[in-house]
C-alpha cells in the first residue's frame, strides 16, 4: 500500500514539473517572438532612416485611418504612407478582426517624410490639427479602442521632440491629452482595398471633412516664406542667431545689431524672410533690445506663456516658423497701444526701405506712404 501511494506521488511530481516546463516553454516562446517582432521593426526603422536617402519614419494614429492617411499625405515633406495596425495583441489581424475581436491594435499610418524639408514637431503640429486631441478612443463618430490616437516611434531619439510638442498641446486644453506617446511594438499592413481609400472612394465617411484638407493644401501652396530644417539653419545661422531662434536664448542688451537702429525699413523674421516688424512701429525703450509697437500682422506672432527663471511673462514666437523673437510687454508707449514687443536682434534681419522692392517686399512699401 505504501509503495502504491509513493509511485502515485512520484507521477504526480512529474506531471506537474512537465507540465511547469510546458508553460515555461510557451511564455518564453512567446517572448521571443515578440522581442524579434520589436527587432525587426526596429530594424525597419533604422533601415528607413538611415538608407532611404536620409528619411525618417513615424507612426501616427488619428481615428479611421482612411482620411488621416489622406490628410498626412498632403504635408509638404511627407514622401509615402500606408495605413496598418499597430500595438496590438495579435499577429497579422484582418480589419474584421481589429473592428470585432478585441486585438487592441490602433488603426496607424506609416509616415515617410524628409527631415531637410520638414522636421518631426513641424510634422506633429499639422497633425494634431486633424484630430480631437482630448477625446479617448474616439474621432468624429468612430469609436472603439481602434481609433484611440497615438504618436509610436522606431527612433528613441524622437520621444523627447514627441513629449515635448505635446506639452505645448497641452497648454490649448483643460482636459488632459489623450495621445498616447510609446515605441513601436507592433506594426501590419492594412489591406489593400484600405490603401489611399479617399483617393479611390471620394464620398466615403472620415472624421476629417474636405474644408480641412483644403484649408491644409491652400496653406501649403501660399506659402511664401519658407521653413528650413534645423540642419540647415546651423549651416546659414551665426551661432547667436540660432541660440535665440532655436534654443530660447537671450542677447546681450545694448551689445546687439538693432537696439539703436531707426533707419526706415521692415525687420523679417532670420529663418524664413517672412516679414515681422516695420521701423514706423520701432521706439526707444530704454531695454536694450529692438522695441515694437506692434506687429505687421498679428498673425505672424504666436504669444505663449513663460514662466521660466521664475517670473511670469509673455513669450513671443513666429506663428510659421515657430522661431523665439523675445517677450512682450504691457509698458510700452499708451497712445501706439500700451504694448512693449521686446525683440532679440538676432532673430531679425533689417531690409532697408530703399532694397525692399528689389528683395521682394515691394507689397509692402505701401506702409511707408
Amino acid at each position: 500500500m505504501n509503495k502504491k501511494l509513493i509511485l502515485l506521488f512520484i507521477i504526480l511530481v512529474l506531471v506537474i514539473f512537465l507540465f511547469a516546463c510546458d508553460n515555461n516553454t510557451d511564455s518564453e516562446l512567446n517572448n521571443t517572438l515578440a522581442n524579434e517582432n520589436v527587432s525587426l521593426i526596429k530594424k525597419d526603422g533604422d533601415l528607413m532612416n538611415k538608407e532611404l536617402n536620409g528619411n525618417k519614419l513615424i507612426y501616427l494614429a488619428g481615428g479611421c485611418f482612411w482620411g488621416t492617411e489622406k490628410y498626412l499625405g498632403l504635408i509638404n515633406g511627407v514622401i509615402e504612407t500606408e495605413v496598418g495596425y499597430a500595438n496590438g495583441n495579435t499577429e497579422n489581424p484582418s480589419y474584421e478582426d481589429v473592428c470585432r475581436k478585441n486585438t487592441g491594435h490602433a488603426e496607424t499610418v506609416k509616415v515617410v517624410y524628409d527631415p531637410e524639408k520638414i522636421e518631426l514637431k513641424n510634422l506633429l503640429k499639422l497633425f494634431y490639427r486633424a484630430i480631437d486631441p482630448v477625446a479617448v478612443n474616439r474621432q468624429g463618430y468612430d469609436i472603439g479602442t481602434q481609433y484611440r490616437t497615438g504618436v509610436y516611434y522606431v527612433d528613441k531619439e524622437d520621444e523627447a521632440v514627441i513629449k515635448a510638442s505635446l506639452d505645448e498641446l497641452q497648454k490649448e486644453y483643460k482636459e488632459p491629452l489623450a495621445v498616447e506617446v510609446m515605441e513601436l511594438q507592433n506594426y501590419y499592413a492594412a489591406e489593400e482595398y484600405h490603401q489611399k481609400y479617399l483617393d479611390k472612394n471620394p464620398a466615403g465617411y472620415c472624421h476629417i471633412g474636405e474644408a480641412e484638407f483644403y484649408e491644409l493644401e491652400e496653406a501649403q501652396k501660399n506659402t511664401k516664406y519658407k521653413v528650413k530644417s534645423k540642419k540647415e539653419l546651423e549651416r546659414t545661422l551665426t551661432e547667436m542667431q540660432y541660440n535665440v531662434t532655436q534654443n530660447n536664448a537671450t542677447e546681450p542688451p545694448f551689445d546687439n545689431e538693432y537696439y539703436d537702429n531707426f533707419e526706415e525699413g521692415i525687420y523679417v523674421d532670420i529663418t524664413s524672410g517672412e516679414p515681422l516688424f516695420t521701423s514706423k512701429d520701432k521706439f526707444e525703450s530704454g531695454c536694450g533690445w529692438p522695441s515694437f509697437s506692434k506687429p505687421i500682422d498679428e498673425k505672424v506672432i504666436e504669444e505663449k506663456s513663460d514662466l521660466s527663471f521664475g517670473m511670469i511673462r509673455t513669450e513671443v514666437r513666429t506663428a510659421n516658423s515657430d522661431s523665439h523673437l523675445g517677450h512682450v510687454f504691457n509698458d510700452g508707449p499708451k497712445e501706439s497701444g500700451g504694448l512693449r514687443y521686446c525683440i532679440n536682434s538676432a532673430s531679425l534681419e533689417f531690409i532697408p526701405l530703399e532694397e525692399m522692392k528689389e528683395r521682394g517686399y515691394g507689397d509692402l512699401l505701401y506702409l511707408f506712404e
